[in-house]
């Protein structure tokens, strides 16, 4: 590994401690449990999805997703809503009168990194988005390689 490869692994490891510190924060400020933002955001982002595509994008054990979903719901989170077309289905959304309690929270961040990308050019920021799109696929094939290996 060439010395600025291992630069960019230790500094990815270093923000990604960063950015799980702050889900925590922000998870005790919502009084939810960090599994439970992390799985609000796979809604938001993604939904609406079903339970089952939830806890497999989650890593959870379905009966764990179902306590996860249970709470978010009881907190007003999410809706599950029957599928139209088959109705033992059910999809998950996020409540959209609840994302912006989650929103507001990250914009410290999303101004702090919006001043950064001021400092770089279009085509600089084209290639940090191409390092971290790759980099995020290298994380997953990696988290799909060591869980399959249990």
């Amino acid at each position: 590994m060439t010395d600025h490869a291992h630069d960019v692994t230790e500094l990815l490891r270093h923000l990604t401690v960063q950015l799980r510190l702050l889900n925590h924060q922000v998870s005790d400020r919502l009084h939810l449990q960090d599994v439970d933002l992390e799985c609000l955001d796979l809604i938001t982002r993604t939904g609406p999805l079903t339970a089952t595509a939830l806890a497999r994008a989650a890593d959870l054990h379905p009966a764990t997703a179902t306590g996860v979903l249970d709470r978010l719901e009881a907190a007003g989170w999410i809706r599950r809503d029957r599928v139209p077309t088959d109705r033992r289905a059910v999809h998950l959304t996020a409540e959209p009168d609840r994302t912006g309690e989650v929103r507001a929270l990250y914009e410290p961040l999303r101004e702090a990194i919006a001043a950064i990308c001021e400092e770089f050019t279009p085509e600089q920021l084209a290639t940090v988005a191409q390092f971290l799109d790759k980099a995020a696929g290298a994380a997953l094939a990696a988290t799909d390689d060591l869980a399959a290996r249990q």
